[in-house]
Order: C-alpha cells, then structure tokens, then sequence
C-alpha cells in the first residue's frame, strides 16, 4: 500500500520535473528518492513516471494516481493541523481556492474583517485563472472551500454569496465616454484588451460579445486581471472587467453594459462545511457587496 511519503514523494517529482530538483527540495538523497518512487510503482502495478534525459514523464498510470495523490496529501495536511488545534499546539489555518479577479474584488474586504475577528486563524490562499482549473483543484482536495463563479453539477455544498457586475472600462478621453452606459455592440469595430486565451475572463468578454453579435479584435491580451484596467486607461482600447476591482482613484471612464453583462458567485465545499468554512462564508457574504441573486437582469 502506498504511504504518504511515497505520494508527497511522488508528486515532488511531477512537481519538479526532475528527480535531482526534487530531491534537493525534499532534503533527501536522489537514490532513496528514486527507491520509494519505484516502491510506489510496485504497489501501483506498473510504471507512474517516463524517465527522459532531461524531465519526467507521467504515463497513463501515473497521470490517472496523481490527482488522488494530491487530495490524499491534502487531506493529511487537514487531519494534522485539526489534531494540533485539539491538542493546542497551534491556532489553525483556512485554505482558500478562488481566482485571480476575486482576491482583488470580493476578497480582500471579507479577509479584512475576518481579520479583525479571529487574528488568530491564517489564509492560505490559492489562486487560478480560470474556473475549470478552480473546480479540478477542488476535486482533487487543494483548499477547505472555494470562492468563485458558480460550478455546474457541483456534488458539494454550495452557497450563493450574488451577483457580481462587469464594466467597460475606457480611457477618459475615449470618444465612447460620454455617458454612463454603453452597448457592447456599439464597440464592435474597437480592438479590446483581451485576456491570455486561458484566463477565465477571456470566456467572459468572447461570450458576451458573442451575445452581442460580434467577435472582439484584440488590441493586446494580458496575463494579469489588474492590468486590464489599467491598459485600457492609458488608451489601448476598452476592457471588460469586475467592477469590484477598480481602485478608489481610477482614472479611466467606467460604462455599464446594456443589457448587464453579470456572473453569479458562491462559495463552495467538498462537503458540509466545517465551523470555520461556515463561519467564513457568513463573513464573505455580509462584506461581498453583492447584488441579490433575484435581481439579475
């Protein structure tokens, strides 16, 4: 039977790409780390890793353990840090997936006042890009709950924390700020600041211009949510953004698409939440700032 060791082990490696890489960061010898590693092929019945000359490679076995392997570890990690709060050896942890754009809108007010009333619980937060990629993580056992758009036939827990509005962001001597709103198709012939093909919001901006009846030309796309805006304000074209991470003092023009372009965002579980999750969530949802679910429009 497998042993932690051998999956943390094990996915050191995948981790790494490389036997040496892995054995510098596990502190352990490169002999010992690969005889646990075949151990683990044993127990697995056939070869997890394709030794090349200059990487690794998962195979098929190897690609079809990794994700228990990984929520197995996570799991562990869990069960020590509860046994430790019993024990009062320490003050405990709350791990968080969610995405890039959220840990600047939604997040950072409810992690402020979290703050003020338990300072003695960390966050670990973990961030992806996209919503599939958030959903496999939480699959595979990365975090206590999960804050981001809502997920299709999720088998957990869920709850709807509202509805988060998207705006077109302009430079303020754009000739399309002139006014408060802005239909999406009045920007049909506008090259947009896109994002990177598989960050999350990409879908978002491609989908309503699809609804709009256009496909949007790309002026330049970027990797990070926070530029988005700001390229726009310097005048490279207009951004489609949450409205929740615009700074106090943006300078740029703000339009609110007609009709809304909106998505609706929950936090969710594995299970039913533990006290700490539950409690995070009551917190995320006083301080989201959120419109109700029923006014969507």
């Amino acid at each position: 039977m497998a042993t932690l060791r051998q999956l943390e082990y094990f996915v050191t490696v995948v981790g790494e790409g490389s036997f040496t890489k892995a054995a510098d960061l596990l502190h352990v010898t490169q002999p010992a780390l690969s005889h646990q590693i075949r151990a683990l092929e044993r127990s697995a019945g056939g070869p997890l890793l394709e030794r090349l000359p200059r990487t690794v490679r998962l195979t098929p076995t190897g690609r079809a353990m990794l994700p228990h392997a990984r929520a197995t570890l996570a799991d562990a990690e869990r069960a020590q840090c509860a046994a430790r709060q019993a024990a009062g050896l320490e003050v405990g942890e709350l791990q968080i997936a969610t995405l890039y754009s959220i840990t600047l809108g939604v997040l950072p007010a409810a992690l402020r006042q979290w703050r003020q009333t338990r300072p003695n619980v960390g966050i670990r937060l973990f961030e992806h890009r996209h919503t599939d990629e958030l959903v496999d993580a939480m699959h595979a056992g990365q975090a206590d709950l999960a804050v981001g758009p809502e997920p299709e036939n999720w088998p957990g827990f869920t709850r709807v924390l509202g509805i988060e509005e998207l705006v077109v962001v302009v430079a303020a001597d754009d000739p399309a700020a002139t006014g408060d709103t802005v239909n999406l198709y009045d920007l049909k012939e506008r090259s947009w600041v896109h994002y990177a093909p598989d960050h999350g919001l990409a879908d978002v901006l491609d989908n309503a211009c699809a609804q709009a009846g256009f496909e949007p030309r790309i002026a330049v796309r970027t990797e990070q949510t926070a530029a988005a805006p700001a390229l726009a304000a310097a005048g490279l074209g207009p951004a489609l953004v949450p409205d929740n991470i615009l700074p106090k003092d943006f300078d740029g023009h703000v339009l609110h698409p007609e009709p809304p372009v909106c998505r609706t965002l929950t936090a969710y579980t594995r299970s039913a939440p533990d006290p700490l999750a539950a409690a995070f969530m009551d917190v995320l949802f006083q301080s989201a700032g959120l419109r109700a679910r029923g006014g969507d429009g």
